[in-house]
């Protein structure tokens, strides 16, 4: 009988956590609008953050990313792709996922304006190119990033190319630093490039060593319109998320404890469909608790 109720009190426990959402993956803190569990977060970062044996993930169209770090107070969030080059290694052959998100996801996510793109190796028939004169390429630097301090790192000794902007003939340079607001989406294969790496600006610090840089994707997160429904949401001990709706829509809801609400804790208002119904772990928790009681009953009359 022991044995019965302390596997009861553990399923008990497991689905009330299951119910919570969760606020961490390893030692990274997934607050809103991101969220890791169905119904958490804003509607518009849904199926975007995965927790994988503690390693959080972040997937769009152009591939999956590794979260470094979340800047709740500056909006940000820093990613890493793991095919994309740095001062130590050069990847080429089109395997970096580059950046590029969903259009309706797009107006959510862009990287920073401190962020620096170099392109690698790209074709002379590449966009980027096309409608700029040999002598104004869009190539320029990016908050003190560019591709001459870049192509000095110990990597490019590797693959053969020691001299900054090293060119083949009159074709373009190997190297072409962008910002993300002149290509609108860092995709490979559209733009006929071999690889890139990409780095971000860690103000005040004016780093010029390209080995001292700061290697990964700093994208600026933000969310469409206002956001006083979440904040009200919080203000009373709720938590802010998201349902389906008929006709396939989603809409905003403040998670209470015991109850889901259109407007926030406090409010006697609750949501018509499936989040006024009695939660599933109510039902079972009863159900458990009332299977215990009736065999106690039936132990004491032995």
């Amino acid at each position: 009988m022991k044995i019965l109720i302390l596997l009861t009190l553990i399923v008990i426990t497991e689905l009330c956590v299951v119910d919570a959402c969760r606020s961490y993956c390893g030692n990274i803190t997934v607050d809103y609008p991101f969220g890791i569990r169905n119904g958490c977060g804003h509607p518009g970062y849904r199926d975007l953050l995965f927790c994988m044996n503690d390693v959080l993930m972040f997937h769009i169209s152009s591939g999956s990313y590794r979260v470094l770090d979340i800047d709740y107070a500056y909006h940000s969030i820093t990613l890493h792709d793991p095919h994309m080059s740095t001062c130590e290694t050069i990847v080429l052959g089109g395997k970096g996922n580059g950046f590029e998100a969903e259009d309706w996801r797009a107006p959510y996510f862009n990287p920073t304006s401190d962020n620096v793109f170099m392109l690698i190796g790209c074709s002379p028939k590449s966009p980027i190119f096309q409608g700029f004169p040999e002598k104004k390429l869009p190539c320029h630097n990016i908050s003190g990033m560019s591709c001459e301090e870049y192509m000095s790192c110990p990597a490019w000794d590797m693959v053969g190319y020691r001299k900054p902007g090293l060119t083949s003939g009159s074709g373009p340079p190997m190297c072409c630093a962008v910002g993300f607001e002149s290509v609108k989406a860092i995709n490979l294969s559209k733009l006929e490039c071999e690889g890139y790496s990409s780095a971000y600006n860690l103000a005040p610090l004016k780093l010029r060593v390209a080995s001292d840089w700061a290697y990964g994707i700093r994208v600026k997160y933000e969310l469409q319109g206002s956001d006083a429904f979440c904040r009200a949401c919080v203000a009373t001990s709720g938590t802010c998320g998201y349902e389906s709706v008929d006709g396939g829509g989603l809409r905003h809801v403040c998670i209470c404890d015991h109850h889901n609400s259109t407007t926030n804790c406090d409010s006697v208002d609750r949501p018509t469909g499936a989040s006024s119904t009695i939660r599933p772990q109510t039902i079972i928790g009863s159900l458990l608790l009332y299977f215990i009681t009736m065999n106690i009953a039936i132990q004491r009359r032995q």
